[in-house]
């Protein structure tokens, strides 16, 4: 997987461009599901059965709450609101960065991580290059506050909502419990940035031509804003209503699609809905369903019992740190949706719910130490050599050692006040 993500990340044939990091996994997975061991009955029925570990209510989860997200930054809304800022406070780098910062942190509270990436970056180079600006402290910046205020809420990354999920922790009591350590975060992430960039901030802005970005469709914004609006509000009511949360994101998702469909057949203007498709994470299908498969063949030699058995066996000051620190520096091994699968197995139905926050404030923090940490990174490096911006694994590695050490002493004082 990682000679994949490092040497050769897509693969293109004709007009196609496919992922290949899943590639690896996908074919170990078909191995291990055809060989004469693997319990293939069992396996399947997890597929179907209706409970927290099913690894597909959680994609339907993540990606229809990525489509409501995208469809709104397709209509332009996003580029929209950072020009505004970007135009009134562009005399001043700092007062850029701080705006920026804090417009970042809020989107991805309310979308995810990955959809501000991805929406953002192409928007962050953009103004750079009118503004002939070094666009690496706003790069860095951008990327370290997608994955530090990610934490907030239940639905801001896959990985919270994996174990949020299995863990049955309800989105508005995980909202409370998250949202101390996440300011904690936040004020730590700003403070080693502003001490990371300060020199490269302090220089003046002397032309900067930069013309707003206007709302591209109204009406699909207002139609992408509504639907995104009322899917965080039932989530955060889903356990007194009595609704799983996946149910209520795919309704929406669904409900959103038929509005794009409709609204194409009518104007004829299908770009929107094409977009929003095209845009979709498809790649988690097979990444997820992969990792899954040789997360279920490990636990049957009972691998992850012996770690949390050895876990365990620390003090309980001792053992939350101990799975925010592990869990962080696994993201860099197997990446951190691997990770939170295998930490889910290792917590096996654990009473101590504060190992299960501390596994997911790493799952966050983690993608900041290389570019490997979590999905976010790679396409974010990606995006990154396309438009030649000169930032390679040892530029992030270099950052991203003293970000995460940082993040790691906040998130860690954190835990002693959940």
């Amino acid at each position: 997987m990682f000679v994949c993500i490092l040497k050769f990340p897509v693969l293109r044939i004709k007009k196609v461009t496919l992922d290949t990091f899943f590639i690896p996994l996908l074919l170990a997975a078909i191995l291990l599901i055809c060989l004469p061991g693997f319990d293939q009955k069992a396996y399947f029925n997890s597929l179907i059965s209706n409970n927290e570990l099913n690894p597909l209510k959680i994609l339907v989860l993540f990606i229809s709450i990525s489509l409501i997200s995208i469809s709104l930054d397709e209509a332009g809304f996003f580029r929209y609101i950072a020009s505004i800022f970007i135009d009134k406070y562009r005399k001043s780098q700092y007062m850029l960065f701080f705006v920026l910062y804090t417009l970042i942190s809020i989107i991805t509270i309310f979308t995810s991580n990955d959809i501000v990436i991805l929406t953002f970056t192409p928007f962050i180079l953009y103004f750079s290059k009118k503004g002939n600006i070094n666009p690496i402290p706003y790069l860095v910046m951008e990327f370290t506050a997608a994955n530090t205020w990610s934490m907030v809420l239940s639905i801001g990354n896959p990985t919270n909502i994996y174990l949020s999920s299995i863990f049955h922790l309800d989105f508005l009591e995980y909202f409370l419990k998250m949202l101390l350590p996440a300011a904690f975060t936040g004020i730590a992430s700003i403070l080693v940035l502003l001490l990371l960039f300060h020199k490269s901030l302090s220089k003046k802005i002397e032309v900067f031509e930069f013309e707003k970005s206007k709302i591209e469709n109204k009406t699909i914004c207002i139609v992408s804003g509504i639907h995104l609006l009322s899917t965080t509000i039932l989530l955060a009511i889903s356990n007194y209503i009595h609704f799983e949360m996946w149910i209520i994101c795919l309704s929406f998702a669904i409900s959103l699609l038929i509005f794009l469909f409709t609204y194409a057949l009518i104007t004829k203007k299908k770009r929107y809905i094409k977009g929003t498709l095209r845009r979709a994470p498809y790649s988690l299908i097979p990444f997820i369903l992969s990792m899954y498969t040789i997360i279920v063949a490990l636990n049957g030699y009972g691998i992850f019992e012996e770690i949390g058995n050895l876990f365990h066996n620390t003090n309980n000051t001792v053992e939350p740190l101990l799975y925010l620190s592990s869990s962080t520096l696994s993201c860099n091994i197997v990446n951190n949706i691997p990770m939170t699968m295998m930490y889910g197995s290792i917590l096996n139905n654990t009473e101590n719910v504060k190992l299960v926050y501390a596994t997911i404030m790493g799952s966050n923090i983690g993608a900041l130490l290389t570019p490997v940490g979590a999905l976010a990174g790679i396409m974010w490096m990606r995006i990154l050599k396309e438009n030649d911006i000169k930032y390679n694994f040892l530029d992030f590695m270099k950052n991203g050692l003293l970000i995460t050490l940082f993040l790691l002493i906040s998130t860690g004082i954190s835990l002693f006040i959940i």
